[in-house]
């Protein structure tokens, strides 16, 4: 304690709060009838479990599968509902998009639809490079879809088949992000987006939510925008490319999530201003580089993984110990357990568990001082590979390290714990909101 009773930064713990994107599965006939998560070797994570604390937090409430970006503002203690901008605001931020008062920003995604208007395929395939995107993305924006309405419509690509669609009034007055989806797959509530489960998967209306001039003229400008790149797309080069080899076309777009700055004065709190401390992000998406910098934490930017998984997990092991160094907090975003999840492939899901516990963890568990360093390790929402889909599941809450009291008895004299859903579910932390996840960082878990 220093002078005057006051903390001094040397005796505040540092906290790392680590979100494995969709992380939470069921049991799968693919790895023997276990989760991808529990039938993972996992033995770092096994280790902290001995001497941390567990739990199951629903993310957001019963019956609410969350995107990424709902689920990560509510583990850091924000409300997705009031407090998001919208996942295209996010998306936009995250990759340097300056919106103006009045501009609405939508989540795209690159889409394949058959000869009868059906969506084949939400990601293309996953087999579209970041350059074709931004192909694409370029013939869209020159094309000036929606000029003779006064508006600017600008594509801007990002990662993969994704990317944000700018709306820019250039006369008539502002523009609303209060209008649904014609992303079948996912529901716009206030600023979260909600996932859905849909039997017959075909783009929808994008409807106004209100009945403002502005919500009609944006509904009106998103579908005649989405009409004519449906005609524009298919003849590009990038599509011929891919039908000679073989690969999905990118024929249409799904759009979802419409959102505009909040007005100033009104947006969230910032992080510093809610918890007392700064805090940095580790991430590799521009959706979660976005809530970063909506809510003012210093940008550890580190890019999506590419093809040496275990070199790149190694990096963000070490970028994230840089940064608890020089910050009180760190907010870090790990992609890879989701893909597979969505795609049902149970065994590479293991695999990419194992591979976070190796090349992530492993450095990590050595070289952090346990002593100053207090670690919730949780996932954003569920995506289990048997649904292929997100889920409202209860996922895995791990909290180790220091100021976190031992088990009854002790650390290790126990049974040994696997991590995992069991073992979250039976932990001591018992049930939990995504909401209550930062308390716990913050404070401490005090002895059972």
């Amino acid at each position: 304690m220093g002078a005057n009773g006051v903390v001094t930064p040397a005796e505040v713990p540092r906290r790392a709060l680590i979100i494995l994107d969709g992380l939470g599965d069921r049991p799968h006939p693919e790895t023997g009838g276990r989760s991808p998560v529990e039938a993972a070797h996992t033995p770092n994570l096994d280790r902290l479990c001995a001497t941390g604390a567990l739990g199951a937090v629903t993310v957001i409430a019963p019956g609410v599968a969350p995107e990424s970006d709902a689920g990560v503002l509510a583990l850091l203690g924000y409300d997705p509902i009031h407090d998001s901008p919208g996942r295209g605001v996010l998306e936009a931020m995250g990759v340097g998009i300056r919106l103006a008062p009045g501009d609405v920003a939508f989540r795209l995604n690159f889409a394949t639809f058959d000869g009868e208007g059906k969506i084949a395929d939400s990601r293309v395939g996953r087999s579209m490079g970041t350059s074709e995107s931004k192909e694409l993305a370029r013939a869209l924006t020159q094309s000036d879809l929606l000029g003779d309405l006064g508006i600017l419509a600008e594509v801007r690509a990002t990662v993969g088949h994704r990317g944000v669609l700018w709306l820019h009034p250039t006369s008539g007055g502002s523009l609303s992000p209060n209008v649904s989806n014609s992303d079948p797959f996912y529901e716009k509530i206030g600023g979260m987006g909600q996932a859905k489960h849909v039997t017959d998967p075909r783009s929808l209306t994008v409807l106004p939510l209100d009945r403002s001039t502005e919500a009609a003229r944006t509904a009106a400008a998103a579908n005649r925008f989405l009409e004519t790149a449906a005609a524009i797309l298919p003849g590009q080069l990038v599509n011929a490319r891919r039908a000679i080899s073989g690969r999905k076309l990118a024929n249409g777009l799904l759009l979802r999530n419409a959102g505009s700055v909040p007005v100033e004065g009104q947006g969230p709190p910032s992080f510093e201003s809610k918890y007392g401390f700064t805090g940095a992000a580790v991430t590799e998406m521009p959706v979660e580089r976005g809530i970063a910098r909506l809510v003012g934490l210093a940008d550890r930017f580190v890019g999506p993984m590419g093809p040496d998984r275990d070199a790149a997990l190694e990096e963000r092991a070490r970028v994230t110990l840089e940064a608890l160094h020089d910050y009180p907090f760190v907010y870090v975003h790990l992609k890879g357990p989701d893909e597979p999840g969505h795609d049902g492939r149970a065994a590479a899901k293991m695999e990419i568990v194992e591979q976070l516990d190796r090349s992530f963890f492993g450095p990590f568990v050595r070289a952090a001082d346990w002593g100053s360093v207090r670690m919730a390790v949780t996932a954003d929402h569920a995506t289990p590979c048997i649904l292929k889909a997100h889920a409202d599941d209860p996922v895995p809450l791990l909290v180790a390290g220091a100021g976190v009291a031992p088990p009854i008895g002790g650390a290790g004299t126990g049974p040994p714990v696997k991590f995992g859903e069991l073992a979250a579910a039976a932990g001591r932390l018992g049930a939990l909101r995504g909401s209550d996840v930062m308390p716990l960082l913050v404070r401490g878990v005090p002895p059972p």
